[in-house]
């Protein structure tokens, strides 16, 4: 018996999840695109640290092995047309049924060994998200480009939706089921894990971040990701998730900064109109009037479209409401 007390806290050690997490069924997703050289071994690695998950592989229309790769590493392999990271996020958490959702990147760059802690943070402090931060990995795996334009990114994440997150564009995140099953995807390509941050940021919804080691990619193995196309999506895609979310800023600084270009405009004008009664520049006068109205029709829309925003937020909150967290499916 002690022997066998001994070789339990072993396994305890090496699988730092809490007892609650034996009891639910968890996920791992696996989004990817001509992944054939680090697959296996990503698959191999999860299932040495969640010996009971289920690996899911979608296949982003991989020109190489990395369908087979996969199959042979013992992961369900299932096929998405739609190109993109965000099209495959959308439809692994709308396919897939589970308590917890680990989600990360086939390409052997995350620390696998910590999904246990991810999950143990997640479950005991009954969270719904939990976001694995990277650190380190050096040039190769973590490119300086990337970490200014990431840096910035945090900033203005930060600055339009409120702080939270060190690190919005990491792959490497766990799921509650309540966040997956009422998180509405919308992006397409590596913005998801923008609008992942700014969703639980909007609802205000429990989280945590977690640092782990980041590592090169393997050999052969290549980043798909654009340093200046995928920039400039997120970049949109932050300025559209603010228009939506929130529409009475968006909209209130574009009114105000249209009024005061008309107001710019107008001033000489009705100063020499008091002066003189006479206005000099007529289509300037029209010009500035028309622009004025366009600040408060712009102002009036804001207004509108933040009453509009406040009732979606509170459909998604409720919907959010209605699954059970995850200590309530322990």
């Amino acid at each position: 018996m002690p022997k066998l007390e001994r070789i339990r806290e072993e396994l305890e050690e090496l699988l730092p999840q809490s007892s609650w997490v034996k009891n639910q069924s968890i996920a791992v997703l696996l989004p990817c695109y001509n992944e054939e050289t680090a697959i296996a071994g990503v698959i191999k690695d999860f299932r040495k640290a969640l010996p009971s998950a289920r690996i899911f592989v979608y296949d982003n229309n991989s020109t190489d092995g990395t369908a087979q790769a996969a199959s042979k590493a013992g992961a369900t392999v299932r096929t998405e047309i739609h190109q993109g990271k965000g099209n495959v996020v959308r439809r692994m958490l709308a396919d897939i049924d589970a308590d917890i959702y680990v989600l990360a990147d086939g390409d052997a760059t995350y620390d696998t060994s910590a999904a246990g802690r991810l999950i143990d943070a997640l479950v005991t402090g009954n969270l719904d998200m939990v976001v694995g931060t990277r650190s380190g990995g050096g040039a190769e795996a973590y490119r300086r480009g990337h970490q200014w334009g990431n840096r910035f990114f945090n900033r203005v994440v930060e600055h339009l939706f409120g702080d939270g997150f060190s690190d919005i564009l990491s792959g490497y995140r766990v799921l509650s089921r309540r966040f997956a099953k009422s998180f509405p995807v919308t992006s397409s390509g590596f913005e998801i894990e923008t609008e992942l941050c700014v969703h639980a940021l909007d609802l205000k919804i429990a989280t945590a971040e977690i640092e782990l080691p980041y590592g090169a990619r393997p050999e052969g193995s290549e980043s798909k990701l654009r340093t200046y196309r995928d920039g400039a999506r997120i970049l949109w895609t932050i300025a559209m998730l603010y228009k939506e979310l929130k529409p009475l800023s968006f909209f209130g600084a574009g009114g105000i900064a249209l009024m005061f270009v008309s107001l710019g405009l107008g001033a000489p004008l009705i100063a020499t109109f008091l002066e003189t009664g006479l206005v000099p520049r007529l289509p300037t006068a029209i010009l500035a009037t028309g622009i004025m109205q366009l600040g408060f029709l712009s102002m009036g829309c804001g207004l509108v479209l933040e009453s509009v925003a406040q009732g979606r937020r509170e459909a998604k909150r409720m919907r959010y409401l209605d699954l059970r967290s995850v200590a309530g499916q322990a």
